[in-house]
């Protein structure tokens, strides 16, 4: 038996309705997060303002010890130490940490056009921070915030 189609009708597809997603964040989150950087923002404000002076910086303290050096990058991994007046004093194939300190000084030295070959000065102050100083450019870095061996590597520069 041979059944005809009814065209007679048109055919109208059944009402999706849509879906919900599951993995939409909840509104409520959505607005607390933006609530949180008003936050944020009228508190910065209110300090920038009233003139509120920082905190949590270090205390000043005497120069114990400082070093001018050298750090010019080889390559991803390879970092040339040499004293300020080009005195070889470490050739790091794999330089580890001293790498990234120079790849760090060496991005802030090309945002300002400064020569990524001159000296940068390694100091330890007397309340026991060990800084990566560079005056081209105001950059510095804690370099004892990064853990012993870290900071070793820079210390050993320091005694050469």
């Amino acid at each position: 038996m041979e059944t005809k189609a009814d065209f007679s009708r048109p055919v109208v597809a059944p009402a999706k309705q849509p879906a919900k997603n599951k993995e939409m964040i909840p509104t409520f989150l959505v607005r607390l997060m933006f609530g949180m950087v008003l936050f944020t923002l009228v508190i910065v404000s209110w300090a920038v303002f009233t003139g509120r002076e920082p905190v949590g910086q270090p205390e000043a303290a005497a120069v114990l010890q400082e070093k001018w050096i050298v750090l010019e990058g080889k390559d991803a991994q390879h970092v040339v130490v040499r004293d300020a007046d080009g005195t070889l004093l470490q050739d790091l194939p794999d330089g580890g940490f001293v790498t990234v300190i120079q790849a760090g000084l060496n991005t802030e030295r090309r945002k300002h056009g400064i020569d990524p070959l001159k000296p940068v000065r390694i100091v330890e102050y007397a309340n026991h921070r060990l800084v990566a100083e560079d005056p081209e450019t105001g950059w510095s870095v804690e370099l004892y915030a990064f853990g012993i061996d870290n900071e070793a590597a820079f210390r050993k520069l320091l005694g050469m």
